[in-house]
């Protein structure tokens, strides 16, 4: 089937509903922790149930975030390996995907209701400096630090790893809604002073209220898990699938179905998942956290104007922006070669008649519409996949206005990703 040049408008519909406008997307261990972006499990489960196999399959996200797919895939029976760039959302993931042991999740808990019940007011227990967060009263009141301090001290007590992560993704959202920090935005933005005024959040009763959420998350999980006649396996890795995907991690033709949602760009242009995590991450200890965007996919520019990058459509978008600016085109071909870099990593690994399962939006940047869909399904026909379906799916309740001014000039607005497409390709090698 020949493609239109910008597949948005005038893909085929089908019957299939993908948008879920009002479906519950924070049950089971999908309630932990805020993150920009994150794919909702409506739409990995039914990719998962449509494309793996009915049996046993390993599932592999290479851009797993907080575990989202991990997580559907674990609940199916699956086993599944997650990999991420960014510490926290390896965390949180790893958080999500495991169960721990009852008696020492209790004994923790009992812990940290003794710490809140004989918490004195004027206890001086405020750290010198975190490293990462240079101007620490900057972004936190010194009521707040010394609270913030009393439990990183007490997860440093905690022993038993699964339950230390259990804690640490409901301190990590602490630390972040107990910041000076706009909760409406996804970027590092201080309240005004006269919103800092009114800004005197409780601690203690926050870190209450998201571990009691996440406890009845984690309940839902165990119940679902118990009655399978064996716990999935899932992974959480760290490796960059840019630069390699290391055999001993996942062999060749070993994977079942990728599923995956990547950036729609680089993270210094679209969404900054570093500058999201960088207070919770160094709270939490996590090595230079504010350098997190620059590893991220297109994070570094070097050497990556429109290299020959295998999509007709995408080249055309990338040429268009390059000759309106010059240093915006830098930062898409960067990002694009990155994606390109990873896909060929990426398609080895899948075995023959297997999926790959993309959920991916189309931004636009100076006016131009990136292709992203046809994209990634160029990029895998060149290792000889099979073109197999295109889903779009409404994105409904998004973080994003209905339209932006992208050029920044007064009176100009553009209209912002209204769609995401499920791109399905197949191994035919």
């Amino acid at each position: 089937m020949q493609l239109p040049l910008y597949a948005n408008e005038d893909l085929p519909q089908t019957e299939d509903d993908w948008t879920f406008q009002g479906a519950a997307t924070r049950e089971l261990t999908h309630c932990y922790h805020d993150y920009p972006a994150r794919m909702i499990p409506q739409v990995a489960g039914k990719l998962l149930e449509r494309f793996a196999p009915d049996s046993s399959a390993l599932v592999f996200d290479p851009y797993c975030g907080t575990g989202t797919s991990l997580v559907e895939s674990s609940i199916r029976g699956y086993d599944a390996i997650g990999t991420d760039l960014n510490p926290l959302a390896r965390l949180i993931a790893r958080a999500k995907t495991s169960l721990p042991d009852p008696e020492k999740l209790e004994e923790a808990f009992r812990a940290y209701y003794s710490l809140v019940r004989h918490w004195r007011e004027d206890a001086q227990i405020v750290p010198a400096q975190i490293a990462g967060i240079s101007r620490l009263e900057f972004w936190f009141k010194p009521p707040v630090i010394a609270k913030l301090a009393a439990l990183r001290d007490f997860l440093g007590t905690v022993e038993n790893i699964a339950v230390r992560d259990f804690f640490a993704v409901a301190f990590s959202e602490t630390v972040r809604e107990s910041s000076n920090t706009r909760r409406s935005e996804f970027k590092l933005y201080r309240y005004s002073e006269k919103d800092l005024e009114r800004h005197n959040p409780d601690v203690f009763a926050l870190m209450t209220t998201k571990l009691r959420r996440n406890e009845k998350g984690l309940q839902q999980m165990r119940a679902i898990l118990c009655r399978q006649k064996r716990v999935p396996d899932i992974r959480i890795c760290d490796f960059n699938t840019v630069a390699r995907v290391p055999r001993e991690s996942i062999a060749p033709e070993t994977v079942d179905i990728v599923l995956t949602s990547p950036p729609y760009g680089d993270s210094q242009t679209t969404v900054a998942y570093g500058q999201y995590s960088r207070l919770s991450a160094a709270w939490l200890g996590f090595a230079e956290p504010q350098k997190t965007d620059s590893a991220l996919m297109g994070g570094s520019k070097a050497l990556k104007i429109l290299t020959s990058l295998p999509s007709e459509a995408l080249t055309a978008a990338i040429t268009e922006i390059l000759c309106n600016d010059i240093e915006r085109g830098r930062e898409v071909s960067a990002f694009y070669a990155d994606l390109w870099a990873s896909i060929s990593h990426i398609a080895p690994l899948i075995k023959p008649q297997g999926y790959a399962c993309y959920v991916v939006g189309n931004r636009k940047v100076k006016g131009v519409v990136l292709p992203t869909d046809l994209a990634i399904r160029d990029f895998f026909v060149a290792h000889g996949y099979r073109y197999f379906q295109t889903f779009r799916r409404g994105i409904p309740n998004k973080r994003m206005p209905a339209k932006n001014s992208p050029t920044n000039a007064v009176g100009r607005s553009d209209s912002t990703m209204l769609h995401e497409y499920l791109v399905v390709m197949q191994c035919i090698k």
